[in-house]
């Protein structure tokens, strides 16, 4: 009888480390043993996180075409009224975002103004992990805001995974060790690879021990994990769109996850900001509108909540090279079908920068966590963000 063919160990994890179908996977701590869900968390309701990398530009996302001062401060850059997406009477959105406006007109999309937090930090490095630990900005931490979370309040057993974060090998929010979580870039590539893993017997050498538990839980998530769902949606056909499909494929599988992250990357406009950011925000555009149809299609829209964040926003003042620097606010999007959309926070006052030409913040980030974890899930909020941050009346009941 012919032997099965296998695939050595070492093949295995040179494939998973040297490619961006598999990273981390199930982080490199031992995982948090699971105990009985709280009655009130409710991770069937999942969590579709969209980082915007690079910090994107507030201002003309949202653009308040009614103040002088944002086109005394952008002679070049600034959206000109007549091709803004009016809102409301002062602000609208960038014309790249029009499809998302029947979204706003359904009240599915809550734009939140002036989200960021005290002292903050400019470096993408640290600003950005300031936003994935839910610190202070003098307070360094190793866990995750959602690996915290998942400790406090572990999801089901029976689900695939924790979460799943797709287009980067980052696990961001869900770093830290002792979460059960995947990262990937196409869904039955991951399903090809991590059933060529095979269980040996008990090992002696505690790294190779852990080698082993790393790749049972592999081949234990992709059993679970398909990616065969019939979608009708008709997907973009670009580097996000496929990242859309893949994060719809994961959650059309009846084997849960709590949390989807995906990657959009390139909003570190220095230079040449206005063609960028246009190309950018229409992808972002035309991939939650695809995200909407699949979730519509997966009778999943009402059980879903999609959140835009980055680890800051742009200076409001242009620079010379047509570009904008990191700054600190920003604007930043929650979707859903049980989203009280409408405008939330406040826009900056261009008129009060601070020293440095920066705007002020009027949402705390914390507080998008805050009701991410007390209203979506039910989870108990201070304990994981160390601290109380009032959640944002943005959510339907």
């Amino acid at each position: 009888m012919t032997p099965k063919p296998t695939m050595d160990r070492r093949g295995f994890l040179k494939i998973s480390a040297s490619t961006p179908l598999l990273a981390f996977p199930f982080g490199f701590a031992t995982p948090v043993a699971h105990a009985a869900v709280p009655a009130a968390a409710d991770y069937d309701k999942v969590l579709v996180l969209i980082e915007l990398k690079g910090g994107n530009d507030g201002l003309n996302t949202l653009v308040p075409f009614t103040d002088p001062a944002y086109y005394v401060l952008r002679p070049k850059l600034a959206v000109s009224r007549d091709r803004v997406i009016a809102l409301t009477d002062s602000v609208g959105l960038h014309p790249s975002l029009e499809p998302l406006f029947p979204l706003w007109k359904e009240r599915e999309l809550a734009v939140l103004q002036g989200v960021g937090y005290p002292e903050p930090n400019l470096s993408h490095f640290r600003s950005i992990e300031i936003w994935d630990t839910a610190s202070k900005s003098a307070e360094y931490m190793q866990e995750g805001w959602l690996t915290r979370t998942f400790a406090a309040a572990p999801t089901p057993a029976s689900f695939a995974a924790d979460g799943v974060i797709i287009g980067s090998p980052d696990l961001g929010p869900l770093a830290g060790g002792g979460t059960r979580t995947i990262a990937l870039s196409n869904t039955q590539q991951f399903l090809r690879q991590s059933r060529l893993a095979t269980p040996e017997g008990e090992p002696h050498n505690k790294a190779l021990a852990h080698i082993l538990k790393v790749e049972a839980d592999i081949m234990q998530a992709a059993l679970r994990l398909s990616a065969d769902y019939p979608f009708r949606t008709e997907f973009p056909q670009t580097a996000f769109g496929n990242a859309i499909r893949t994060a719809s494929q994961v959650i059309a599988n009846r084997a849960g996850v709590a949390v989807v992250r995906v990657t959009l990357s390139g909003f570190d406009t220095h230079n040449a900001q206005y063609a960028t950011q246009a190309r950018l925000l229409s992808d972002l555009a035309d991939g939650i509108v695809a995200l909407k149809g699949a979730l519509v299609e997966l009778e999943r829209w009402h059980r879903s909540l999609v959140l835009t964040y980055a680890e800051f926003g742009r200076r409001p003042k242009e620079n010379l090279s047509n570009g904008t620097d990191h700054g600190t606010s920003s604007v930043h999007f929650a979707l859903g079908g049980r989203v009280a959309g409408g405008l939330y926070g406040e826009q900056p006052s261009l008129d009060r920068l601070s020293g440095d030409g920066n705007t002020s913040y009027a949402i705390d980030f914390r507080s998008v966590y805050a009701t991410v974890l007390e209203r979506w899930w039910g989870v108990p909020s201070s304990g994981v963000l160390n601290g109380r941050y009032t959640a944002l009346p943005m959510l339907r009941s």
